[in-house]
């Protein structure tokens, strides 16, 4: 039989309202936080009757417990350190419920702080919302405390708060200070990182470093899948799943409504389909955030607490405060990808148009004498009799001179060929995506773009990649005029032609401006100013807008800087 306290031993009205005046005075006296601790733990021990006590307060930066003051406790048992979910204490603190246990032995959360203990009472110290710590009570007497001791503790406890707010929050904001400055850290490493797989890497290592988690993994999104890329962290004898469809699990409301996700315990949720764990699944909780930038989702971060764990707002907004910056990274890491796929296909365009014109010029200058060597042939021939051996010498030049005409047909034909495949091209939408394309060289040369035009830009036939290259070529040529940064403007708009309308975009920058002896030249082939460059870029510019039945010209130039006008025909 349970030996309960009898009931003359209980604490009554007097007694608790007795209690409860001294250690609201004490408390408003001491200026020592620690000092008012401990004259709470002695209190609660004399009305109770308690073996042993101890207030242990939560890590702000961990979430476990340690042992702030104690009354009857060794010094081994102080120093042990309690997790989320662990022991009676560690269950207190994780669910913010009072805990009566009458026999210790029968409870499979207890966890043995000293010999000797039969029986438990742990109240939860709450402040703002927040449980800062567990009062508990041992004795070593079975069902030693009553449902009017948990009353009278969860009184006390309340005093017991107020005393040690000052401790928590001092520390809460030491705590949050530091997870601030390794944020800082984490993102300055984060913006230096240009490649996407070692920025998701370095999201995951510092996001589990921020909340001092077992473990954190990075998902990216492929077609629906989230398919894991990095894991930073070891989890014994456990291993997140390689891929997870993205309608499995509480991931696809993290993908599709953009927001985090914590799941207490993997092992009471459907979290058990991507958690393959040899330990006790539900000795796991998770916090899934999403990796966004504006409207994409690139991927989720994954992070396993192992043991029950309360991942707080906190944790949340610092997790969600990383992974922006990480996916601002990722961002910039595709669109310098993409420029320099563009940049790679533009000089790639350069020496094929560049080929094609050097080929088209060739095969001019040698159609010309093929045309003088075949009415030489035929004059000599009409000169000499059928049967005369030098004809057999004039036939097979002829021979010859048919299969070199061939040949520059061909390259000519080819030539021509390369202009063609026109379509509708939308030219505002060209101006734009080309500012997209150099925004971030823009940005680290430290120039600034602006585009204005007429509201309504009629559409034009043409070649998209080669119109693309105009556009890029001669940005990057008002880039590279600026040096240190600058202006470029670009204003696009319908004026009247020899010919009907036409389409005029204007590139203006506020460089150096063009010297006058060199402007004659500027679009000749393998002309240059620079010593790194080629000559083509200009001249290239040149062929494909006339190849487009318009042109280029310098309009105007000087210390204030270059204007480059270039124009399309309206319609075919």
């Amino acid at each position: 039989m349970p030996h309960a306290r009898p009931p003359q031993e209980r604490p009554g009205d007097a007694r608790v309202l007795d209690c409860l005046y001294r250690v609201g005075a004490f408390v408003n006296s001491t200026e020592d936080p620690r000092e008012a601790l401990d004259f709470i733990l002695a209190e609660i021990v004399q009305t109770l009757g308690a073996s042993s006590a101890s207030i242990a307060l939560v890590e702000p930066a961990t979430g476990s417990l340690r042992i702030e003051v104690s009354n009857g406790l060794d010094d081994a048992s102080i120093k042990q350190v309690i997790g989320q979910g662990q022991g009676i204490t560690g269950w207190v603190a994780l669910y913010a419920k009072p805990q009566r246990i009458p026999d210790v032995s029968k409870d499979p959360r207890y966890v043995e702080i000293r010999k000797g203990i039969r029986s438990e009472l742990a109240v939860p110290m709450e402040l703002m919302g927040n449980v800062i710590g567990v009062v508990n009570c041992d004795s070593d007497r079975l069902d030693a405390f009553s449902e009017q001791d948990v009353a009278f503790l969860a009184l006390l406890t309340n005093e017991a708060s107020k005393a040690v707010g000052r401790i928590w929050l001092l520390r809460q904001l030491r705590s949050r200070a530091a997870q601030l400055e390794a944020l800082v850290r984490a993102a300055q490493g984060l913006a230096r990182e240009r490649d996407e797989p070692g920025i998701s890497q370095d999201l995951a290592r510092h996001t589990r470093g921020l909340l001092g988690a077992r473990a954190c993994a990075y998902y990216k999104i492929v077609d629906d899948v989230l398919l894991q890329k990095h894991l930073d962290g070891e989890l014994s004898g456990s291993e997140l799943a390689p891929s997870i469809a993205v309608n499995q699990t509480s991931l696809g409301t993290v993908v599709g409504r953009g927001r985090p996700v914590v799941v207490p315990l993997a092992g009471k949720t459907e979290e058990h389909l991507f958690l393959r764990l040899s330990e006790p699944v539900a000795s796991s909780s998770l916090l899934a955030v999403p990796v966004r930038y504006e409207d994409d989702t690139f991927g989720v971060l994954m992070c396993v607490a192992m043991g029950a764990y309360r991942f707080s707002d906190d944790d949340k907004h610092l997790v969600t405060a990383l992974s922006s910056f990480g996916a601002s990274s990722i961002q910039n890491a595709r669109l310098y990808a993409k420029v320099f796929t563009v940049e790679e296909g533009l000089r790639r365009s350069e020496r094929l148009t560049a080929l094609g014109l050097l080929s088209a010029e060739v095969a001019h200058e040698i159609r010309n004498p093929l045309t003088v060597m075949k009415l030489l042939s035929d004059t000599l021939s009409q000169g000499m009799a059928p049967d005369d051996p030098k004809m057999e010498d004039l036939d097979v030049m002829r021979e010859k001179i048919a299969h070199m005409e061939g040949v520059v047909s061909r390259v000519l034909g080819m030539s021509k060929a390369q202009s063609g495949a026109f379509r509708v091209v939308d030219l505002r939408k060209a101006t734009e995506n080309a500012v997209l394309l150099l925004r971030l060289k823009l940005q680290q040369l430290g120039v600034k773009v602006e585009v204005s035009g007429d509201q309504v830009i009629p559409a034009i036939e043409g070649n998209p990649g080669q119109i693309q290259q105009v556009f890029l070529n001669l940005m990057m040529n008002g880039v590279q005029a600026m040096n240190g940064g600058g202006l470029l403007s670009l204003h696009i708009g319908v004026e009247p032609g020899p010919q009907g309308e036409v389409v005029v975009v204007r590139i203006t920058d506020t460089g150096t401006g063009i010297p006058q002896e060199i402007l004659p030249k500027i679009f000749d082939s393998f002309f240059t100013s620079r010593e790194d460059g080629t000559g083509l870029g200009l001249a290239i510019v040149k062929r494909i807008m006339r190849d487009h039945r318009g042109d280029i010209i310098v309009e105007s130039t000087g210390p204030g800087g270059t204007t480059f006008k270039f124009w399309f025909p309206v319609g075919k």
